[in-house]
């Protein structure tokens, strides 16, 4: 392809990705995935320069653009080459006119960019939530130690403070190796990582999950445990849950037990675990301003009347979460997003209608104290964005 033919149809895969945002369809890196697929011609390298030109582009765009034209002109007037390839040729996009519209460049839209202000996330804080991510593993210790991934893996560096983790290159391909296919490890951000060291699991324990979702938590928990306890893994999402099983079995993970909930019905189908678990660990459905990083169009899928509802199912949850918890046990609150609404706000409000459960301070590798938690964001601790709680009961 010529790189006029790769601008536009990098054009092309912006206005799906901006039509799914609008209309809550599939996830960026879906859509780029499917529609390079369907373009049989598209080799690897031009594949990977579409790929770059479209995140580029996203990255730059703070408002929603109005199509992936404008989201490209924006680019392009960063980059002479790029405005070069505005050439009008067969496959190319047609030449730039003078005043045509452009998009703005920016962190986020407006109201988003109050919204973290508001939460303590400005400035730097702010810009670097749109850094591009590494690429960290979490090793399984049931397979494998540190020392034997880091060889499989010599590019790899150690992540201090977390004793399980390796970092490498965003773009390095470790799915197809040995190392994945022997269940050595996973595939979890360092800041997954650290926030669920709150949870303090240990063997013998019995954990729930609530919202285990694909289980990189629940894995990790297992882990913690050596085998050894229970762990109840439960989400509302049939087709995210029905992953948990074949990774499990990759990991040489055997005390999960997995469960499938009907949304406002959790407490019935949970009855049997009321006032019991040491650790109810609840990684929340959430706006997700602290992934950004490796899902930037997500900004522009949010809405205030989105994140309300966000925060309301979270609040309900916490409270489904709390009937589950012995005296003395745990509930953790998880979000992985910077939007205090979501993280030490809404905890502090659990604890102002469930006064029996109180918070506990807490000791991470990584983070800073925030609330009545901690809060991990990229800038100050290079990883994706996260607010963790752990709320002891009585």
């Amino acid at each position: 392809m010529t790189p006029a033919a790769r601008t536009r149809t990098a054009i092309e895969l912006l206005d799906t990705i901006l039509t799914a945002a609008r209309e809550g369809g599939a996830s960026g890196d879906v859509l780029i995935a499917r529609e390079l697929a369907a373009r049989r011609y598209a080799g690897s390298k031009d594949r990977r320069a579409i790929r770059a030109l479209v995140y580029d582009a996203i990255r730059l765009c703070g408002a929603v653009p109005v199509s992936g034209r404008a989201a490209m002109l924006a680019l392009a007037a960063r980059d002479p080459d790029l405005a070069a390839t505005f050439d009008g040729s067969p496959y190319g996009p047609a030449p730039i006119t003078p005043g045509e519209p452009s998009a703005a460049p920016g962190v986020a839209p407006a109201w988003l960019i109050e919204a973290l202000a508001a939460s303590g996330v400005d400035g730097e804080q702010a810009a670097a939530l749109l850094d591009r991510a590494p690429l960290d593993m979490r090793v399984n210790p049931l397979r494998a130690d540190r020392n034997q991934l880091a060889a499989a893996f010599p590019d790899s560096a150690p992540i201090p403070g977390l004793d399980l983790a390796l970092r490498l290159s965003a773009d390095t391909q470790v799915d197809k190796s040995d190392a994945y296919d022997a269940g050595w490890f996973e595939v979890q951000d360092a800041g997954s990582q650290a926030v669920t060291l709150a949870a303090a699991a240990a063997p013998g324990m019995r954990v729930v999950d609530l919202c285990a979702g694909g289980g990189g938590k629940t894995l990790a928990l297992a882990a913690a445990m050596a085998g050894e306890g229970a762990i109840l893994a439960t989400d509302s999402d049939r087709t995210r849950l029905s992953r948990l099983a074949p990774r499990a079995q990759r990991a040489g993970v055997t005390i999960v037990e997995t469960r499938l909930l009907n949304p406002n019905r959790e407490v019935e189908a949970l009855a049997d675990w009321a006032d019991s678990a040491d650790v109810v660990l609840i990684d929340a459905p959430c706006s997700g301003t602290g992934t950004w990083r490796r899902n930037p169009e997500a900004r522009w899928r949010l809405n205030p009347a989105r994140l309300a509802r966000l925060v309301e199912t979270q609040a309900r949850l916490l409270d489904v979460g709390a009937a589950l918890v012995r005296p003395g046990g745990a509930l953790i609150h998880i979000v992985c997003s910077l939007l205090d609404a979501e993280g030490a706000d809404q905890a502090t409000a659990f604890l102002a209608r469930n006064p029996v459960f109180r918070a506990a301070p807490l000791a991470l590798p990584l983070g800073t104290p925030h609330g009545p938690g901690m809060r991990l964001t990229p800038l100050s601790d290079a990883t994706d964005g996260f607010f963790v709680a752990r709320l002891v009961r009585a």
